[in-house]
């Protein structure tokens, strides 16, 4: 496995929680949303965000 420099390892973890905070975010959203359609965007993103954080996260292992 490649070692991280400290650069890099910073950097991922400031998209890590980049990540986090938008996929709490969009379930805000489409917690409030009433439209379906727009609802269950918010929904996807969210899952999407939270999919990307998780493959981020696999690189601090």
């Amino acid at each position: 496995m490649v070692q991280l420099n400290k650069q890099e390892l910073q950097n991922l973890r400031h998209l890590i929680g980049s990540h986090e905070t938008a996929a709490n975010k969009l379930e805000a959203y489409s917690q409030q949303c009433t439209d379906p359609q727009l609802k269950q965007m918010f929904e996807q993103s969210a899952q999407s965000a939270k999919s990307t954080k998780q493959k981020l996260m696999s690189f601090l292992h």
